[in-house]
């Protein structure tokens, strides 16, 4: 059953006070974070609905309602198995005091690069607001996730001869030069038609995504998001230029905080889960804070990717976020630019 009975006046739109924002860095208040929690914008969000085996923290429907409550001014909400902005769709008509948004995965089970599910995904309801090239299925990803074999990490690809056998030849991958597909073409085309909406890199490698970016520029799609994992493991140099041609730079919490425990089970075979935590191979705290200050704030989009049980809510994860930036010494307004502004510029809800 909905719960609608919530503290209503919470939900009203709120605006930030920047002048509770002066604070020095000897007299810090515990709730400075919460205020720039007030417009912000988590654009990584799982909420299922997702494998049994696997179970979330939230519905898509707590998860706005506590957001709402934060006074935070929309969520992106993300979905391995399906199509997001169907979700937002639902969560839109229920919880007051803020709207959301979602996107699409060409993951695998849904075929893949398919022109089909990708002009639906464009055309339901209010229409998604990115199309991904994938998460655990793309071919990076796939020849990487692996199992735990007498205590040593074994891919997947290797450890289970069927899992190359089946999974592998459907996993997504971008041709690096030469021409694209007719189905490339076609999602290329399309996304290019609806301004509104980013192209999003997914779990490709670092060659892969600057071949995309490439390609945007050639389609005129007008908003390329760089998903976290790739940009991850990009140079500084790279992501400099990344940024200097417009892209979107994604960071985001689970890079560092729980990067290294299993999360998503894309696959239902038990055997398939993932334990090499790939994220938690490329990235920490210092070194996630410093590559950020080092490239440049100016296209940095900040957020979760929270929805696993095993971590703490989206909204407690962006507070948590915020806290640890300022620990780390970002302003205020450098900090509220990434949770805020450069998201809202993505998105394309900047009014």
């Amino acid at each position: 059953m909905l719960n609608n009975n919530y503290n209503q006046e919470q939900t009203q739109l709120r605006t930030p006070d920047r002048s509770r924002w002066n604070e020095s860095f000897y007299r810090r208040s515990m709730e400075l974070p919460d205020e720039l929690l007030i417009g912000a914008i988590d654009s990584h969000v799982h909420a299922g609905p997702v494998l049994n085996s696997n179970p979330g923290h939230l519905d898509p429907i707590q998860v706005a309602q506590e957001a709402a409550a934060a006074g935070m001014k929309s969520i992106v909400y993300y979905d391995v198995f399906g199509w997001a902005s169907g979700m937002a769709w639902v969560v839109n008509r229920h919880v007051p005091g803020i709207h959301t948004y979602g996107g699409y995965l060409m993951n695998s089970c849904h075929g893949g690069m398919n022109p089909r599910s990708v002009k639906t995904a464009l055309h339901m309801e209010e229409g998604c607001r990115f199309i991904s090239f994938g998460s655990h299925c793309t071919r990076h990803s796939a020849e990487r996730e692996s199992t735990l074999i007498d205590g040593k990490l074994v891919p997947f690809k290797d450890a289970f001869p069927k899992f190359a056998e089946k999974e592998l030849p459907v996993a997504t991958s971008i041709p690096l030069e030469g021409p694209v597909s007719e189905e490339l073409d076609e999602i290329l085309s399309m996304v290019a038609e609806h301004p509104e909406v980013y192209l999003n890199t997914g779990h490709v490698s670092v060659p892969e995504a600057l071949r995309l970016l490439d390609l945007a520029e050639q389609y005129g799609i007008a908003k390329v998001l760089i998903a976290h994992p790739v940009r991850g493991q990009m140079t500084i140099e790279e992501q400099k230029a990344a940024a200097a041609r417009g892209a979107f730079l994604e960071a985001c919490l689970v890079d560092w905080l729980y990067p290294d425990v299993p999360r998503t089970h894309y696959y239902v075979e038990r055997e398939y889960m993932d334990m090499g935590a790939e994220l938690g191979r490329f990235s920490n705290a210092t070194k996630w804070m410093k590559t950020i200050r080092e490239v440049g704030i100016g296209q940095f989009v900040l957020g979760t990717d929270y929805g696993i049980r095993a971590a703490s809510t989206p909204v407690q994860g962006m507070r948590t976020m915020i806290a640890s930036m300022l620990d780390y010494q970002f302003s205020p307004d450098d900090i509220y630019r990434m949770v805020a502004t450069n998201p809202a510029r993505l998105i394309g809800i900047e009014s």
